[in-house]
């Protein structure tokens, strides 16, 4: 299973020479519309980062790219899993054709809590660890925990 978040409509500055969506997008609309909706929902976004200086970055991704998808084709994206530790968050998303139902791609990522004036990782206010526990313990049965790369580096 997993939980749907967006649907996003591929356009054709996305795509390239090949006919079909460039690589770099594949990360974009994971990025904006996977990453930030799980950022904005634990209060680690961008009103995260203007108010208390705390926001989350990437040090980590693993992507596959598992059919290919064109323009004016509509994509849903999902999210498959999602855990954390006192200062890392791990979550993993898919990208699956509208109409077709077809895998196209996935994207799996590692994240630290960093304070953004110390430049530092820093640890999870309780706050926010229980805004996490809770999404989590609402959502664990429909999360994918197969074929996670990242699994071994939550302490």
């Amino acid at each position: 299973m997993s939980i749907y978040l967006t649907t996003k409509k591929i356009i054709k500055d996305w795509t390239d020479y090949n006919g079909h969506m460039n690589v770099a997008y594949y990360v974009l609309i994971f990025d904006l519309y996977g990453a930030e909706f799980l950022m904005t929902k634990f209060e680690m976004g961008e009103h995260s980062a203007k108010t208390t200086k705390k926001s989350t970055m990437v040090v980590e991704s693993h992507i596959t790219y598992n059919q290919e998808v064109k323009e004016g084709d509509e994509v849903d994206i999902n999210l498959l899993y999602f855990n954390h530790d006192s200062k890392r968050l791990q979550y993993k998303f898919e990208m699956v054709h509208k109409t077709k139902k077809y895998l196209a791609s996935t994207m799996e990522i590692l994240a630290l809590y960093v304070d953004l004036e110390k430049r530092k990782v820093a640890e999870f206010e309780k706050e926010k660890i229980n805004i996490m526990d809770n999404f989590i313990s609402e959502n664990q049965s429909k999360f994918v925990s197969e074929n996670l790369i990242f699994s071994g580096k939550l302490k």
